[in-house]
């Protein structure tokens, strides 16, 4: 099964996948924003960066899927970028099942002062909503749920990528030649 994950990920299909899977959910959240008016919270504004880390890793891995050093190099970007992600939707997904006056996020991004996205992107990275409030489902599931989801799965699978690319193929002895 993992020789199968390896030989996926030396394609470029699969990080145009990845590149085109984040770039719908990106586009998916600006139109939940800009064409349904649901304002995103400072979580939703770093589930949006972890999102667009995704697809900068596709990119990568699109220029050169047969190159090693690319594939791990995407990855990781890749693997980071959705682990962070599921670790924030949970935080977020918390601070919605469990709300409490004690429990709230940020109203101010704490991006790095030499990358503050929230001014220079505010219309994609620029906080207006609380952290607590649910404004959309689906099939009686959240949007925050529906990312706890999505990005367990990307780490899945990005780990199981991961995990082909260092195991070493191991050849099958046979007994004639």
């Amino acid at each position: 099964m993992l020789a199968l994950f390896k030989q996926f990920s030396e394609k470029r299909s699969a990080w145009f996948l990845l590149a085109c899977s984040s770039l719908a959910l990106e586009l998916t959240a600006l139109y939940f924003q800009y064409g349904m008016g649901l304002q995103p919270c400072v979580l939703c504004v770093y589930e949006r960066l972890a999102v667009a880390g995704l697809f900068i890793a596709g990119i990568i891995g699109i220029f050169a899927p047969s190159a090693l050093f690319m594939r791990l190099i995407a990855l990781l970007l890749a693997l980071f970028s959705a682990v962070k992600g599921l670790l924030i939707s949970v935080r977020h997904l918390d601070l919605q099942m469990n709300p409490a006056p004690w429990k709230q996020c940020e109203v101010v991004p704490d991006f790095p002062e030499m990358m503050p996205l929230h001014k220079w992107l505010p219309s994609i990275f620029g906080p207006t909503g609380s952290c607590n409030d649910s404004q959309w489902s689906l099939f009686g599931i959240s949007m925050v749920q529906w990312l706890v989801f999505i990005f367990a799965v990307y780490v899945v699978v990005l780990t199981l990528m991961f995990i082909a690319q260092i195991k070493k193929s191991q050849k099958q002895r046979r007994l004639f030649h």
